[in-house]
């Protein structure tokens, strides 16, 4: 600032300047934070950063003569104490602090991520997880069920496309009407489906849930979906089940980027890529394709699975899955974008709701135990 009078003007700083105090506070809190659990002293997150503001005000109100702060000033007549000369000590204080300062940085930088869990909390499953060994199926049908929203126009060529029958296991096809406005319910039945429907729409997370829950009912040995609209073959129904039949996987998903796509838009590819890197950290499993909608899975993953969301289901089924110890498959598929409709999907309320909710999967307040149970599917009507 400039000498005005005898005094000085003092600028306020940028913001940017204050992103960066801030951030250094809050670094300085995570090491204030480890250091006290060295000591078994129990602070949260919010005590640390009590305490480290506790310090800082201190040290902003207690100014020793020539404006050097209080750590300046004891570390300076510590070391004049030693026989340094003055100008030595203050300039060996200030640079001190500065080196604590950094030390700070750094150290509550690397414990805001590790050792786990960190102050921002776990961000991937464990390396291990205790696995639910499979078993070959026992007698029951394989049901695949459609979401479907307003797919009159297109639901019925899905519906005819499905085997009657996998393996001697009959299929059992089940359109899971989400509040069509449309003639959706009356479509599916005359195809030959039967039909639950929600009284009004609550999201394709929810309708998977409801699919879940019918499937079990009737006693599944597969419990297998896709969308209705035409994305994806009911032909290939099959290979999507078999590893479940055949008593070597409880959850398998049909992986379009290990199989053949007709279509897809460029930037519907670059977010199914990078969503499906960000599952494949998050899970640790081997997932080359974190969006598909044709997944199955065995009775056993089915009564236990929970989609934490009504919204969409694709990430937090996985989590859920890898983390119970149902394991992770995939089949090589074929996919062809939808010629007709519109896709409820829009980027950012996708990420709006998804990521939140995978984080709390990762960090919930009460760790799920064995003898915990999870919540119910939600009632339907038929």
């Amino acid at each position: 600032g400039a000498a005005r009078s005898g005094a000085i003007a003092a600028r306020l700083p940028d913001p940017g300047t204050l992103v960066l105090v801030v951030a250094a506070w809050l670094a300085e809190a995570v090491a204030v934070w480890r250091v006290s659990e060295w000591f078994d002293l129990g602070l949260g997150a919010r005590e640390a950063v009590a305490v480290l503001a506790a310090a800082v005000s201190i040290q902003l109100v207690a100014i020793a003569p020539g404006g050097v702060g209080t750590y300046e000033a004891a570390a300076s007549t510590a070391l004049v104490a030693t026989g340094a000369p003055l100008s030595t000590a203050v300039t060996a204080a200030v640079v001190l602090h500065g080196v604590k300062t950094i030390y700070s940085l750094v150290a509550g930088s690397i414990g805001l991520v590790a050792p786990q869990p960190s102050m921002i909390g776990h961000l991937r499953l464990p390396r291990t997880v205790p696995e639910v060994p499979p078993a070959p199926a026992g007698d029951g049908p394989v049901v695949l069920f459609l979401p479907a929203r307003n797919e009159a126009p297109r639901a019925a060529p899905v519906i005819a496309a499905a085997p009657a029958e996998i393996d001697g296991h009959p299929v059992e096809v089940v359109v899971i009407d989400d509040g069509s406005t449309d003639d959706t319910a009356a479509v599916a039945r005359a195809a030959g489906a039967d039909v639950v429907t929600h009284e009004t729409n609550r999201g394709l997370g929810a309708a998977v849930r409801t699919g879940f829950a019918e499937a079990v009912r009737r006693g599944a040995v597969a419990a297998a979906f896709c969308d209705a609209d035409g994305e994806y073959d009911p032909a290939e129904l099959a290979t999507l089940v078999r590893p479940i039949l055949d008593g070597d996987a409880h959850y398998v998903v049909g992986s379009r980027f290990r199989g053949e796509i007709a279509r897809m838009l460029p930037h519907r590819r670059l977010g199914n890529l990078t969503l499906t890197r960000w599952v494949r950290f998050v899970t640790r499993a081997p997932i080359t394709d974190g969006q598909s909608g044709y997944r199955a899975l065995s009775g056993a993953a089915a009564a236990s699975v929970r989609i934490a969301h009504d919204y969409n289901y694709a990430q937090v089924l996985t989590v859920d899955l890898v983390a119970g110890g149902f394991g992770y498959r995939e089949v090589p598929i074929t996919y062809a974008f939808r010629s007709t409709g519109r896709s409820f999907v829009r980027l950012g309320t996708y990420l709006r709701h998804v990521v939140p909710t995978v984080w709390r999967q990762l960090n919930p307040a009460v760790p799920p135990g064995p003898d915990r149970p999870r919540r119910d599917h939600e009632p339907a009507h038929r």
